[in-house]
């Protein structure tokens, strides 16, 4: 029997101290934010200096899998077992206070810490349509698969799913109790904007013109 990976928030690392109530323990809550996620940014340190790196990405199982280029001196240096932190965040909303101070922002985002292992052979084959298959859906039913030469200059890391926390901010604004009582303050406008993503129209290449646009493109949607 596999034994159960530990709550998110669980380690001293990734416990939630500021503003705990925003902290989320559910595991499938961070998983339906990975999966509802295309960009996640990696940070690694390499000669001393902290970069990081935004990369598309997708949840296999109990992993977060990306690639980049075999020659990147990062993706060398977290093949090679450097410790990372891989965010990802989805921004919901804008939330409007009555003072600036209190102002925010409405967001689901999930850190995990840990070390990448790289993969080779049939797994790394599999990791990439899964991260295809995420970032477009139907797509590699139709798109020429990988070749070997393409393998080779690609490194495809997974970043297990063990230690990570989870905040999720959905609150109302939350203006201090003087500005709510204040004859000028409380006259201000409050409350949020949400924000929501979709796809645009398909647009063709040169060569394309006239093929017809794939029916799985056309229904792509953002949750």
């Amino acid at each position: 029997m596999t034994e159960a990976l530990p709550a998110p928030g669980s380690t001293p690392r990734t416990r939630v101290k500021r503003i705990p109530e925003k902290a989320v323990t559910e595991r499938d809550v961070a998983y339906a934010i990975l999966d509802a996620g295309l960009v996640a940014h990696v940070a690694v340190v390499t000669d001393g200096q902290p970069y990081v790196v935004p990369v598309g990405y997708a949840r296999c199982g109990d992993d977060i899998v990306f690639h980049g280029s075999s020659a990147s001196r990062l993706f060398k240096t977290l093949a090679a077992g450097a410790p990372t932190c891989v965010t990802v965040t989805l921004l919901d909303g804008l939330v409007l206070a009555r003072s600036l101070f209190e102002s925010s922002m409405h967001y689901r985002t999930v850190m995990a810490l840990g070390t990448c292992r790289e993969l080779t052979g049939q797994e790394e084959i599999d990791a990439l349509l899964d991260l295809s298959e995420h970032l477009m859906p139907g797509r590699m039913q139709d798109a020429r698969q990988p070749a070997p030469q393409e393998l080779k200059a690609t490194t495809t890391l997974a970043l297990p799913l063990d230690e990570i926390s989870v905040k999720v901010g959905n609150r109302p604004p939350e203006d201090v109790p003087e500005d709510l009582v204040d004859p000028v303050y409380s006259r201000i406008w409050a409350g949020w904007v949400p924000i929501t993503e979709s796809y645009g129209e398909p647009v063709a290449d040169e060569l394309a013109a006239g093929i017809p646009v794939p029916d799985y493109v056309t229904r792509w949607r953002r949750a």
